[in-house]
């Protein structure tokens, strides 16, 4: 699994920005994702900070599609779209 590299890039008052990099031996990759506060509310059930959020969420996507495939650009509540199991398996997650 690639290397998970999370960065907060920017702090609003209801929306958070993350940078994050993926590395392996294939090559890096770089995302922008945003984490609303009201899906920070509702997801962060065992996770100590938005950036573990985020980091699971992207060994969550990795489980599931190679590197090269994820959105350069997401918002964590488009995953659900893709995915109708993320909420439950990134709560099972944190435990």
């Amino acid at each position: 699994m690639p290397e998970i590299e999370v960065t907060r890039a920017d702090v609003e008052q209801f929306l958070s920005r993350f940078t994050v990099r993926l590395s392996d031996a294939g090559g890096s990759s770089e995302h922008l994702v945003t984490l609303s506060g009201s899906d920070w509310d509702r997801l962060r059930r065992g996770y100590r900070s938005p950036e573990d959020l985020i980091r699971a969420t992207f060994a969550f996507l990795l489980e599931r599609e190679a590197r090269t495939s994820i959105l350069e650009s997401f918002d964590v509540s488009q995953v659900p779209t893709y995915f109708p199991e993320f909420e439950r398996e990134i709560a099972r997650h944190s435990d």
